[in-house]
């Protein structure tokens, strides 16, 4: 089975992240080091789509990664993103009813830093991805939400279900 990763950037990624709109496209990315360290014995293939923070990531960037979806040889894709958008970029992929599986995560504490939750976050993503039906869900704070039933909550910094 292979696992396709779509890397977009945000704190997960946080390496001396730029966090300006116009922000180099492609850095180094710390998500082969993540799937190293968690020991992943699956086929991943990661690819940076864009790498921004999500505040700036925009409709196009979107347009981007829905087609790098909709184009992946496999049924399986993970999402690294950052929190601010995420459900809107998880509500716009939802709304193409891509027959696939895909799994978007990010990390409230960058990747490389102690205390991070990015490696349980892309523990519980890889599992989410394996598992679920066709769909499009964020996996967040040890839950798994659909597309269309998830907001973060800015006063805690985690995230929930609309209703």
């Amino acid at each position: 089975m292979k696992i396709v990763i779509l890397i977009t950037g945000g704190t997960i990624d946080d390496l001396e992240y730029n966090r300006e709109e116009n922000a180099p496209k492609y850095q180094k990315t710390i998500i082969p080091s993540l799937i190293k360290q968690a020991r992943v014995t699956e086929r991943l293939e990661p690819k940076i789509v864009c790498f921004k923070d999500s505040k700036f990531i925009n409709d196009s960037d979107r347009a981007l990664i829905l087609q790098d979806c909709k184009t992946s040889s496999s049924d399986k894709i993970i999402i690294t993103h950052g929190t601010m958008t995420m459900p809107e970029t998880a509500n716009y992929l939802g709304e193409h009813n891509i027959p696939k599986t895909i799994v978007l995560f990010g990390a409230a504490i960058p990747a490389n830093q102690i205390n991070s939750d990015a490696l349980f976050n892309f523990g519980l993503a890889l599992a989410a991805v394996k598992t679920l039906p066709h769909g499009v869900y964020v996996t967040m704070n040890g839950k798994i939400f659909s597309h269309d039933n998830v907001k973060k909550n800015y006063e805690t910094g985690n995230f929930e279900t609309l209703s």
